[in-house]
């Protein structure tokens, strides 16, 4: 089950390579102490919106799986009184946007690991660029179909990593068969939805064959682990054959 692996090494780097990555973006467009309204589609446990609320944003949480929902709820209910006041949780699809907010109603729009279980993902991503106030990032975390014979490769499946060249489609850790995105089709994808693509990352370079249930190093270890995939992130070639793709776009 994922939610295991939540507090383990691979969950830890993609978390923290993204916030790294986001509050980057976040501080290249808007005045530092900033209050922004965020809007984080498929949250999941909600470590990102729990983050970014503790940073004094507003934050609404849209999460469709009921399992994760309760479990956002949980971690919310530990929080102090002021930042639970700038949280708000909802039940519902990434894919039916306009039918809880209006256009225009976010400054920042979050849709991290929920791409690859839309099959025709560009109705949704317009939905998504909908809700951008003029100017607000769109934050988008794919898995890299250009890079999906690494696994398999790595692993020594042969026969899997062959297979994996000319797909975009691949079975996850929790036995799913899912989509994979290409960096050069979301690129045109968010030109056509009016959020030009700013700024791309790669994620998990290094450590996407850590086992879910492998825990965390020494601190040290840990800060040098960090240290290396942070830099293979935004680094030519590394970042071209990362697990996954952070896509940044600003709405014109």
């Amino acid at each position: 089950m994922w939610l295991d692996g939540l507090g383990g090494l691979r969950n830890t780097v993609r978390q923290e390579l993204v916030a790294r990555q986001l509050d980057e973006q976040i501080a290249a467009r808007y005045p530092v102490g900033q209050r922004l309204r965020i809007l984080d589609v498929g949250m999941g446990q909600g470590t990102q919106a729990l983050r970014l609320a503790r940073a004094g944003h507003t934050v609404t949480g849209l999460e469709s799986d009921a399992e994760m929902l309760k479990v956002a709820r949980e971690s919310l209910a530990t929080e102090p009184a002021g930042i639970r006041e700038r949280v708000r949780l909802i039940e519902g699809d990434g894919r039916e946007t306009g039918v809880h907010f209006l256009p225009g109603s976010f400054d920042v729009v979050l849709c991290h690991g929920v791409l690859m279980y839309v099959e025709e993902p560009d109705a949704m991503l317009a939905g998504l660029a909908r809700m951008l106030a003029p100017g607000g990032l769109l934050s988008l975390l794919v898995r890299n179909a250009d890079a999906l014979a690494m696994r398999p490769g790595l692993a020594g499946d042969w026969s899997g990593a062959l297979a994996a060249f000319e797909s975009d489609v691949y079975v996850n850790r929790l036995g799913l068969q899912v989509r994979a995105d290409r960096l050069e089709a979301l690129t045109a994808t968010l030109a056509g939805i009016a959020a030009p693509l700013q700024a791309w990352y790669g994620v998990r370079v290094f450590t996407d064959l850590v086992p879910n249930e492998e825990g965390l190093p020494a601190a040290e270890e840990l800060e040098r682990l960090l240290a290396a995939e942070d830099r293979a992130a935004r680094t030519e070639p590394y970042r071209r054959v990362a697990a996954l793709l952070h896509l940044c776009g600003v709405r014109g």
